[in-house]
């Protein structure tokens, strides 16, 4: 392992490439504890040393951000909104047939709509941090902490705050374009990477204090276990065989080649994960704003929250339902196999043994279709594990191996490694891995 580092620090441009991205990763660790403008500081940190947040949805994108949203920081934000913004323009190109358009333009398509994402994630953050000064000025961020977290709430100091929170998720948004640009990898996947990363110690600290040495050593064996189920599933592909005519071309004659569309097993990606839980966490969010004036609860904001419990058996099977639920339908408008199978008419290829045209577009629907099943279990799986590990070890919601963060930081690191492979290999035959 060491070797393969020293190769790489060996290789100048590589070297330049990886010291860039490391010097950025830096800066946004730095700004994560940098305190918004009008936030008492000290006051968070006791609130947070309560231990009692909203939770929900603001304990998911305070997983994110790298816990920089319950420290009010200048990146509270975190890179949330762009991933919103981003899965907003995905879904789009189903509704709207300019977004298709572009989508079929190429490189210059495809630069409209990143130029669309941003200005979709400026308006998102403007939004998210109206909530998060809003839920910080009452109270409602730490609901057991009467410690007032912005002194003074005059309209001015709301304004630069909205404004200070708003700049912070630009700021990271080109951070990430400048990692993908000048760095090694995508840069808005690091980012997340080193986000989630950042919250391991704690929640492993937080383990062993409680539950001692035993019960953390199995937990690490627990989760050298899930990272192996998850790289092995990451990795596992269907192939469908495709064959290309001979052609001839001017002089030349070209084709006559081999190859196959690689079908991944989880197609979906985290993205499943992500809205599921977003959807169960708006009951607790409208159970927090529906308190009566003495604190109290009206008894059908008991029952949803009683409901709503991340420990609650219905919780979990909602959660399961919805998660394979969208995973079905992300593959579904994220895949189209009519166009797969007219490009593949368009060059010369066939799948052995399946007419061209319409009959391959209804063998890539019959083969999409049987293994987004297992996939969508797979994810559901990985994503019940943190509420077990809740259940059997009183761990927090932040339990390091399994949910979205496992399934972002092995899908990250895998693709992470494949792009240093790939210019290692450009050099000299031996790559990163041996």
């Amino acid at each position: 392992m060491f070797s393969a580092i020293a190769r790489v620090f060996r290789t100048p441009d590589l070297r330049n490439k990886l010291l860039f991205t490391l010097g950025i990763i830096a800066i946004y660790r730095v700004g994560v504890f940098i305190p918004a403008p009008g936030i008492d500081y000290s006051n968070v940190q006791q609130c947070l040393a309560m231990g009692e947040t909203t939770g929900g949805l603001y304990s998911f994108v305070n997983l994110f951000s790298g816990g920089a949203l319950l420290q009010v920081s200048v990146f509270a934000m975190g890179i949330m909104p762009y991933i919103t913004a981003a899965i907003i323009v995905q879904l789009l190109r189903v509704v709207i047939p300019h977004f298709e358009a572009l989508h079929k333009e190429g490189q210059a398509g495809q630069a409209k709509m990143t130029q669309y994402t941003r200005y979709l994630t400026i308006a998102l953050a403007l939004l998210q941090g109206t909530t998060l000064v809003t839920l910080a000025r009452t109270g409602s961020l730490f609901p057991s902490c009467t410690l007032p977290l912005i002194p003074d709430d005059s309209l001015i100091v709301i304004l630069l705050m909205i404004i200070t929170l708003t700049a912070g998720t630009g700021l990271i948004m080109w951070m990430g374009e400048l990692i993908t640009e000048r760095g090694i990898g995508n840069g808005m996947s690091i980012l997340i990477f080193i986000s989630i990363a950042s919250g391991f110690p704690s929640s492993m600290g937080a383990i062993f204090q409680a539950q001692g040495i035993m019960t953390f050593i199995g937990v690490l064996l627990v989760g050298l276990l899930i990272v192996a189920l998850v790289v092995f599933v990451e990795q596992s592909q269907r192939r469908v065989p495709v064959q290309y005519a001979k052609r001839t071309v001017g002089r030349r004659t070209v084709g006559g080649t081999s190859t196959y569309i690689p079908l991944k097993l989880n197609m979906a990606n985290v993205i499943p994960v992500i809205f599921a839980s977003s959807i169960l966490a708006l009951p607790q969010m409208i159970v927090q704003f529906n308190q009566n004036d003495d604190g109290t609860l009206p008894e059908w904001a008991m029952w949803l929250q009683e409901h709503s419990a991340t420990s609650s058996p219905w919780y979990m099977l909602v959660y399961t339902l919805l998660i394979i639920g969208f995973t079905y339908f992300y593959v579904a408008i994220t895949f189209d196999p009519e166009e797969v199978a007219d490009n593949m008419k368009k060059y010369g290829g066939f799948i052995p043994g399946i007419r061209a045209g319409r009959p391959t577009a209804q063998y890539l629907q019959y083969v999409i279709s049987r293994i987004t099943f297992p996939g969508a279990l797979y994810l559901a799986f990985v994503a019940l594990i943190p509420l077990i590990a809740f259940v059997l070890f009183n761990a927090d919601q932040s339990f390091p191996f399994g949910g979205t963060s496992i399934l972002i930081m092995v899908g990250v690191g895998l693709e992470t490694v494949k792009q240093i492979n790939a210019q290692m290999q450009q050099r000299n035959y031996e790559g990163l891995l041996r």
